[in-house]
This record gives structure tokens, sequence and C-alpha cells, in this order.
């Protein structure tokens, strides 16, 4: 066995585990950089960049087979090359994975070492079958990965997971999607577009990250107009038939129907990726996941000098998250036993879904009933929504009603990624409704509805 000694061993180099490496170099730390599996991060590879590639293809369809309304007449089929689509997914992934591989190219080679890792006890690794790793201190990054029920399996290759789609070659004809959470919505609807035939079924009722009930219906009813969605849905059966997959559910009329798939995506979330690392070892506890109990504002694991982040610790599976969270727990690995709260921004997530959907601080689940108003806005009415035919959506934001803070938000609606953000500064600034309403809005622009819908809170808070 080769032994390697060194300060701080981070276990994972994606988002959070080269965050991580980083601020302990800079601290001045001995770091070793350890990857199981190939570079390139979660959003990179299967993630955030190869899913927008989609969903900008199935814009590029949608607005084109949509312009009539504006006196642009397209003449002839809107004919979508599946090959081609895949093509440039796959083209323009690899290449902003390039971006990510050469930011690790210049990681020292010393600070690198490629192997799955597993504790040995609380601060010692083996790597692979061959070496020995002792710390001083240790970061588990490890990511996560898709969570698929076991009674999926059957359906064999007719089965993937979000990772597989960017690998396709051409567009299949039917897909059926289990799970309308981000990842479902976002494919679905892309795929929807691109002229696949797209069941999505659901369990609960839920439709994205939603909390808000009306904000949820609201939603629920626009994507029901493009593509078929029953977040509640009732599946009889699934089994595969060949090299298909044969689905058997009830719609919403009540008519039982039978149906074949070429795919049947499983988009039922993530899992950390913890399972194989031995903490069992660590003496730290563990939680019904096996995921090690830790503060969510140090990233230490109980009293150990282990700290978790990104996506393992599944507090907000976000890449900007898995960054800051990276460098928390670099900079407290560096400085064990001190240990410090790193930097929590204003929740902020976006599904790239069209409507998109935005929260940003507080979720309508998080609120006291009846410490709150809540300020309105349809954009069926928007100005400028409607000049574009965007104006679909509902958006609900959150006062405090005894101090008129900014508290948070939920909605589907036009530019939701862009509003979003400065919902996000607004609540990280700790504004009132007030305040907010006394910054300048342009004319004419879909943020003028934000407008209204404070304009709403306010008169509440008035009252």
């Amino acid at each position: 066995m080769n032994q390697i000694n060194t300060d701080v061993a981070v276990i994972g180099a994606g988002t959070a585990g080269l965050a991580a490496y980083r601020a302990a170099k800079a601290a001045g730390k001995r770091t070793l950089l350890i990857e199981g599996g190939p570079y390139g991060t979660t959003c990179a590879r299967v993630g955030c960049m190869p899913s927008k590639l989609l969903i900008a293809a199935a814009e590029a369809a949608h607005a084109l087979r949509h312009s009539a309304p504006f006196g642009v007449r397209i003449a002839g089929e809107v004919v979508i090359d599946g090959i081609a689509v895949m093509e440039r997914v796959k083209r323009e992934r690899d290449r902003f994975v390039r971006f990510v591989l050469r930011s690790v190219e210049g990681i020292p080679a010393e600070d690198k070492l490629t192997g799955h890792a597993r504790f040995i006890d609380r601060t010692t690794l083996q790597v692979g079958g061959q070496t020995v790793v002792q710390a001083s201190r240790v970061v588990i990054a490890t990511g996560s990965s898709p969570a698929v029920p076991t009674a999926f399996l059957e359906l064999g290759d007719r089965l993937v997971v979000n990772d597989d789609v960017f690998a396709w070659e051409t567009l299949p004809g039917r897909v059926a999607v289990f799970g309308p959470g981000v990842i479902g919505l976002e494919l679905g609807q892309a795929l929807a577009r691109l002229g696949v035939t797209v069941r999505v079924f659901g369990v609960g009722g839920g439709v994205g990250p939603l909390s808000d009930p009306a904000i949820r219906d609201h939603a629920r009813a626009l994507f029901q107009q493009e593509f078929h969605l029953d977040p509640s849905a009732e599946v009889q059966h699934v089994a595969r038939d060949g090299n298909e997959a044969v689905i058997r559910y009830v719609q919403r009329d009540g008519q039982v129907v039978t149906e074949r798939f070429d795919y049947v995506l499983a988009a039922t979330g993530r899992k950390p990726n913890v399972a194989g690392l031995g903490l069992e070892q660590t003496g730290i506890a563990l939680d019904g996941r096996g995921v090690p109990v830790f503060d969510r504002e140090t990233l230490q694991c109980g009293n150990a000098p282990i700290f978790i982040a990104g996506d393992a610790n599944n507090i907000l599976p976000l890449l900007h998250e898995a960054a800051d969270e990276g460098k928390t727990a670099g900079n407290n690995a560096a400085s064990y036993p001190v240990v410090s709260p790193g930097l929590r921004r204003a929740p902020l997530a976006v599904v790239f879904s069209d409507p998109q959907i935005a929260m940003v601080g507080k979720r309508f689940a998080e609120l006291a009933p009846d410490s709150f108003v809540i300020g309105k806005v349809d954009f069926e009415d928007q100005g400028r929504a409607s000049v574009m035919l965007k104006n679909r959506g509902l958006m609900h934001v959150y006062a405090d009603r005894a101090s008129g803070a900014f508290l948070g938000a939920e909605w589907i609606g036009p530019s939701a990624e862009h509003i979003a953000h400065t919902l996000a500064w607004a609540c990280q600034m700790q504004l009132t409704v007030t305040q907010m309403l006394e910054m300048p809005f342009y004319h004419p622009v879909i943020e003028e509805g934000l407008r209204t819908a404070l304009r709403d809170a306010a008169g509440q808070l008035a009252q």
C-alpha cells in the first residue's frame, strides 16, 4: 500500500469538491482531491447545461409553430431533425465539460488522486486497492444520483434517467415521464415540443417545487393545456414487452387506457452518493438515509473533522449552493477545530419550463398562517406579456403582516428567472414592500407585473 499524508482530503471533484479544494488550498493547507469517476460536474455533464440545450431546441420549435398570431407564417411544416437536435446537445455539452476539465488540469498532479475512497477510520481513507490517505480533515462532496423505484428496474434498458437522455442519438417517438418535479417538467415539456409523445405521471398532486396551492393549481392547468400531465396519477401496471414499456393507467376522465412507450424516464428525485463510503467506520451519527448528521451552517458532521457539502447533504441541490457550501466546508476543514457559519444567500430556485416557475425566500409552506399577506398578479392582462403573447401565469408575493418585510414569493410566469434575481436581492437585503415599491420600474416591462403584486400587498398592509 502506498501512503499519502495530507491536511485535507476532499472526496469528489464536482462543483462542491472543487470549491472545497480551492478554499483549503487558499488557506495554506496541503489538500488532496480524490475522484472516483470522470471529472466534470453534474451541471455540465448531465444537469443544467445539457437540459437547457434541449429546452432551447424545444423553444425554437415552439416559436416557429406559434408565430402566426404575429402575422408571421411559416410556409410548410416545421421539421424537427432529432439527430441534429441531439448532436448539438452533445456537442455543446461536451464543450461545457471541457471548460471544467481545463480547470481541473490546472490543479497540480500531486494534489489529485483517482479512485473510489472508503473510510478506514475517522480520517483515514483507502483509495482504490493500492493507496491509503492519512488526512487530518475530510470533506465529503460526492454529489447525488437519480433515485429509481425498484419496481421500474424490470424495464431494463427501456428505463432511463436524465443522465441517459443526453446520450440519445436521436429523439424517440414516445416517452412516459414519472415525476413532475423540476427534471420531469423541464424534460417532459421539452420533449413534447420536439414532437415526442409524452405522458407525465406523478403522485400526491405536486407540480415542480411549488408549495402554494393556488400557484400549483394554476401551473398544473397551464401545463395540461400543452401536454399530458397527471400529478395524481393512478397507474395500474408497468411492464416491458419486447423493446417497449407498456403502461396501463386511469385518465382524468376515468377511462382506463394502455399505452406503449419507447422509454420510461424516471425523474423521481435524487439520492446522496454516500453508499460505499464506509461511513460506519467514522463513528459519526447517520440519518435514515445513511447521510451524516451535520450542522447546516458550518457543514460539520457532529464534532468530527469531517464536513459534507453540495448535493451529498441534499439541503439545496443547486449549483450555486454547492459552490458556496464547498467553500464553507473547505474553509472550516482548514481552520478546524475552529469552525464558522458559511455564507447562506437568500433561497432562489428556477424551473426552466414555459412559463417558468420560480421561488424566492420563504416558501408558502414555511410561513405561519395569518402572519403574512399575499400580493397577487395574474399575467393574463399584463401589458408587456400580452405584447409578446407570453401572458400566462400567476404570482404571489408574501409580506410580513407586522413589519411589512418582503418574505418570499412563488409564481409561474414569463421571465421568472430574471424577476427572481431582483426578488432574491430584495430578500437578502431584507427590504420591506414599501421600500421595494420605491425602486424604479421601467415601462413597458414584465417586471411591472411584480409591481402590481407588491402594490396589492402594500394595500393589504395599509388596512
